[in-house]
């Protein structure tokens, strides 16, 4: 819970511990948070951190302590600051959305993903740490992040994904709206549950086939009964009451599941499920070509020559998918078009791959490195629990203003050179990713590595 004190909000500090067990728990404390041009001039921009649900004018004459949370808001509103420059891009795109890949790991090997043979793992002392995973998802946060992805690789065979979404969900109160996560589904359903409880909004379930032979041959593996296990829970838990999105990403290959859009767009009928069709894409390692994509057009020809009343939904600015509906039908279906229809005039996603590397496209081969850089000053490396609490006391010391150089989380030079080099690279995103043929032959990292 967070403690509520009294005084004006730039005396309140909202402290929690994680109690997730075992060696995975730190703590996480949370202060005055500053804006991209509160860090630049040294001023403190306050966020509220404290925020009740439900509207504010629910009860005729509101009680003391919601009259001040209203007041607060409403000073918060006339004290809000543009975007954070270290986000916005040439374009003046705004970046408030952040894939984070947790893990190079997967149990499946799919076909458009990575060659047969897998690919060569990074050691582990290159991989992020839980407490650093925390730490830049809360430097993202502080600048207007408000949705945050956890990809692979496959994030559920990652042994401390539960507590690791609980530390990051407390990062609500300073500003996160949602928590989602992209799955293969081979192990979710017995995670779920303590997902949804850590603050899961919403689950991208990657499935190609309804058949369960053609399922291995995609994914060279098997698991069919297990994703649809995954499915039922998560849509049982809908049912429930639990706030919980479900989209299923399918990539279309021709000769592989082009027989599969239809039975797909039927699973809507009476299930609250969004699938989305991907045009297949090139990565390294997966043999593209173009003759094995099938385009969104051909396939909105084909679902057009069953179903004729599809219609086009109106979506929001920033959708990576055209979505349609059916007459009738409970679910929606989308059309990722990467290849085809690119999206990037409204792209609002940076990624982070699980050796640290800050990607601002997921089509450009250009990173930069956000691990060495906040390993700095512990001597290269990997901060455990030890170091990030080492690093809170004196984040805490600043608070009490025994040193000084504060900024958004009190990480003194180390926070100010991280927010420098995220904002030149997104400065330096391309106005639009590659074309087709350029793509087919550009250097690229295998899917699996990128995060998905």
């Amino acid at each position: 819970m967070v403690s509520i004190r009294p005084g004006p909000p730039a005396a309140r500090t909202a402290t929690r511990w994680i109690a997730a067990g075992g060696k995975h728990s730190f703590r996480a404390s949370h202060g005055p948070l500053h804006t991209a041009r509160g860090i630049a001039t040294g001023v403190a921009i306050q966020k509220p951190t404290v925020d009740f649900p439900g509207p504010p004018n629910r009860l005729p004459v509101a009680p003391p302590i919601e009259r001040n949370i209203l007041r607060e808001r409403k000073e918060s509103i006339k004290q809000a600051k543009p975007f954070s420059d270290f986000l916005t891009d040439t374009f003046n795109r705004q970046h408030d959305y952040l894939r984070i890949s947790i893990t190079e790991r997967c149990n499946l090997r799919c076909l458009y993903c990575m060659p047969e043979e897998g690919v060569p793992l990074s050691p582990p002392a290159h991989l992020l740490t839980s407490p650093e995973i925390f730490y830049l998802s809360s430097l993202f946060v502080s600048q207007g992040v408000t949705k945050i992805r956890l990809t692979g690789g496959e994030p559920t065979v990652r042994r401390d994904i539960l507590p690791l979404m609980q530390s990051i969900g407390t990062l609500r109160s300073k500003g996160l709206r949602e928590l989602a996560l992209t799955t293969n589904g081979i192990s979710l359903h017995r995670k779920l549950d303590g997902m949804v409880e850590a603050g899961l909004t919403g689950v991208n379930l990657s499935l190609d086939t309804l058949d369960p032979f053609q399922f291995q041959i995609m994914t060279r593996r098997k698991g069919f009964d297990a994703v649809m296990k995954s499915i039922e829970r998560i849509l049982e838990m809908k049912n429930l009451g639990a706030n919980l999105k479900l989209k299923i990403n399918c990539v279309v290959m021709r000769g592989l599941n082009e027989r599969d859009i239809i039975p797909f767009v039927e699973m809507g009928r009476e299930k609250d499920i969004e699938v989305r069709f991907i045009e297949y894409m090139p990565f390294d390692g997966n043999k593209w070509n173009k003759g094995k994509m099938i385009s969104y057009q051909e396939m909105l020809d084909i679902i057009r020559a069953k179903y004729p009343d599809l219609r086009q939904v109106r979506g929001h600015k920033n959708d990576t998918s055209k979505t349609y509906e059916i007459p009738g039908f409970v679910g929606k279906l989308g059309f990722i078009t990467s290849m085809t229809h690119n999206f990037c005039g409204t792209c609002n996603r940076l990624r982070i791959t699980s050796d640290g590397n800050l990607k601002v496209c997921l089509f450009g081969n250009t990173e930069v490195s956000l691990r060495d850089l906040l390993r700095k000053d512990n001597n290269g490396q990997p901060i455990d629990e030890e170091a990030f609490e080492a690093i809170k006391r004196v984040e805490m010391d600043r608070r009490q203003g025994l040193l000084g150089d504060e900024t958004a989380l009190g990480w003194g030079e180390r926070e100010r050179e991280l927010l420098e080099v995220i904002g030149a690279a997104v400065k330096r995103k391309k106005e639009k990713h590659a074309g087709m043929g350029q793509l087919e032959n550009m250097k690229n990292r295998p899917m699996i590595l990128i995060g998905g």
